[in-house]
């Protein structure tokens, strides 16, 4: 196996997660399939120089493929899903309370699922939705 062509395979699929698509649709960019797909990024073969340019056309930084140098010597910011785009637009547009919740909510969030455990007596109100386990006891919402 060429170095070279290790080293561009490998740049190849970073370019390729940047871009967050799965290698069948990555090589679908270059009228490829997976199977070319697998055999670039394990540096078996590599795209030709027309693959590249619509890789290129794209999004991808061929510069970066070839060379290992970014275009513009900075490495491109990774593409966000519509989704992330979404919360960013409406995190800008927000009340300067309203941004502090929301990174509070983020940062307090347990990864696993929402819990709360409360301790001694108090009044709460709210709205709350989901299942609740009371002892062994479990009701469903």
């Amino acid at each position: 196996m060429n170095a070279d062509l290790f080293t561009i395979g490998a740049r190849l699929k970073a370019e390729r997660e940047r871009i967050g698509l799965a290698q069948t649709a990555f090589a679908a960019l270059a009228d490829a399939g997976k199977r070319t797909q697998i055999d670039w990024e394990k540096g078996v073969s590599s795209p030709t120089a027309a693959q590249l340019a619509r890789f290129a056309a794209s999004g991808v930084d061929v510069l970066y493929v070839i060379t290992g140098v970014y275009a513009g010597g900075v490495k491109p910011a990774p593409t966000i899903t519509a989704e992330e785009e979404a919360l960013l637009t409406l995190f800008r547009a927000a009340q300067p309370a309203v941004r502090g919740a929301a990174i509070g909510a983020l940062m307090g969030a347990p990864s696993g699922g929402m819990t709360q455990t409360q301790y001694g007596s108090g009044t709460q109100l709210g709205h709350v939705t989901g299942d609740v386990n009371i002892g062994s006891r479990k009701l469903k919402n």
